[in-house]
């Protein structure tokens, strides 16, 4: 018997201060309401996916769709929003107070990781899918299109008195080819994303994606001839430009470098382009032509660090000599790599900013603003539920912030660097919002190595030098404001200046 549901992505709702932090959740979630719904349709029910980042609906347009729909099921990729993560519990207590009766659950990353406390804290919420969830989803509809209780299903969390009650944890699926493809909007898309492998085989604290995956390194590859069979699909729509959105694409060692080989031959004909991220000791030359000669344009590459030491601190497990040979080889295959990097990290010294300035400069990545800027202002963000989060809880360290504590604010080690972190991200912030407007001297379409953009670019590069040396005679009761206040002005004064100077 189907049952009428809603997948929702929901509303997204920029944050003032964390605008350029896209740590909040992985890149893949985008595709996750869509696997949810293909695995609800191949089970017979009816269902409706709404998209809020491709329609630009917000809450109250939401919330009267879904009562004109009146599903009896509600299931949400809760993201979480900063500050503005209230905003999408208020919908719901507001959906209720509408008359909304159906079920509702959340999945996603910071539905797994936050599960006690959003059932803890919002009554309107049902239940929540912890881990991948298209199979407990299934098992929670299947339920409701019978009216039986909704108790005992494995992976779902519901609200337990004042607590939870979680039947057990759900074990991912370990062929991902068993997935039906996502259901995807209908909207024009100049760049697809597409998911060729979940999870990851390593476990960075700072990342979700362990915690996620139950707690542990897990990389699953779909087989090149199911990717390609979804890349087919989609090319016969129109789409010729791709984005692997797989934390780690090409996956562990000789079998995950013999997989990427094969799927390469497989979609060289199709003439495609795309992009992707992966870890720099993934990478060698044999790997590199054949993703060059089978339209490969864009990487990411999680470096994280200069410094030997915090790479350590971070768990990474790279050095910064695989970093290094990795971007080098990036650029003799034609490629200008993108850097995953976190420039302030709580156990940082000022010798370990030092180490990270000198890798960036060394490296050729300081040269184009709006990657500057990106480089400069990253800190380590701990998410709860994640192995950082716990170790810092662990040693005392950690306040709990943000919306019902998902955040932790890290005590720095070297009130400096603290200090120097504010200074800086400031700075990075305000040119970053600044590059947003059109009428800008170093708007982000304009070329970012030349002109206002390199002026700028060359004042922040300086700027991060002094502001070293300057931290090291900071004492804890010095107040950054005045010297916001300084760098504020000096940033308007080099974007007049290079308008000036402009033939």
């Amino acid at each position: 018997m189907k049952v009428k549901i809603i997948i929702l992505e929901h509303p997204r709702i920029q944050s003032e201060n964390r605008f350029n932090d896209i740590a909040n959740t992985p890149l893949w979630s985008c595709l996750m309401g869509g696997y949810v719904a293909s695995a609800l349709k191949a089970a017979g029910h009816d269902v409706r996916l709404i998209d809020c980042t491709v329609n630009g609906w917000n809450f109250s347009k939401t919330a009267t769709e879904i009562m004109a729909f009146s599903p009896a099921l509600l299931a949400v990729n809760g993201v979480y929003m900063w500050e503005k993560t209230g905003s999408l519990f208020d919908f719901f207590q507001n959906l209720r107070q509408a008359g909304f009766m159906g079920h509702i659950t959340l999945f996603g990353f910071y539905p797994t990781l936050a599960c006690h406390r959003i059932l803890a804290f919002s009554k309107a919420v049902d239940s929540v899918c912890v881990g991948e969830c298209e199979i407990t989803v299934t098992e929670l509809a299947s339920r409701l299109s019978v009216h039986t209780p909704v108790g005992n299903i494995k992976g779902l969390a519901e609200r337990h008195g004042n607590g939870m009650n979680l039947t057990g944890s759900r074990k991912p699926i370990s062929d991902p080819d068993l997935f039906d493809f996502p259901v995807r909007p209908d909207q024009d898309f100049t760049t697809v994303s597409i998911l060729g492998s979940r999870g990851c085989y390593n476990h960075c604290s700072f990342c979700p994606v362990p915690s996620f995956y139950n707690n542990g390194p897990l990389w699953r590859g779909r087989s090149p001839e199911n990717i390609l069979l979804e890349i087919e699909e989609l090319v016969s729509k129109g789409i010729t430009d791709f984005y692997f959105a797989d934390p780690n694409f090409i996956g562990p060692g000789k079998k995950g470098k013999e997989r990427t080989q094969k799927l390469m031959e497989l979609i060289r004909p199709l003439k495609i382009t795309f992009g992707m991220e992966t870890r720099p000791q993934d990478l060698d030359d044999e790997i590199m032509e054949s993703l060059v000669s089978s339209g490969f344009t864009s990487m990411l590459l999680g470096v994280e660090s200069g410094s030997e030491t915090l790479l350590g601190h971070l768990s990474k497990g790279i050095t910064r000599n695989s970093s290094e040979r990795a971007i080098a080889r990036c650029r003799t295959f034609g490629i200008e790599p993108e850097i995953g990097f976190l420039m302030f990290v709580p156990d940082s010294t000022l010798s370990n900013l030092g180490e990270n300035f000198e890798f960036l400069e060394k490296n050729g990545l300081l040269d184009r603003l709006d990657r500057t800027a990106n480089l400069f202002s990253h800190s380590h963000i701990v998410l709860m539920g994640t192995s950082g989060y716990h170790r810092h809880q662990q040693e005392g360290r950690l306040t709990p912030s943000g919306y019902q504590g998902f955040e932790g604010e890290i005590e720095y080690t070297d009130k400096r660097v603290a200090w120097m972190r504010d200074v800086m991200v400031f700075a990075c912030l305000h040119i970053l919002k600044e590059s947003a407007s059109c009428d800008s001297p170093i708007h982000w379409q304009k070329p970012q190595g030349q002109g206002a953009a390199k002026r700028v670019n060359d004042y922040l590069v300086k700027l991060f030098e002094r502001l070293l040396k300057d931290a090291a005679s900071v004492k804890p009761s010095d107040d950054p404001e005045m010297v916001k206040k300084n760098i504020e002005s000096e940033i308007h004064r080099e974007m007049r200046l290079a308008e000036f100077l402009e033939p």
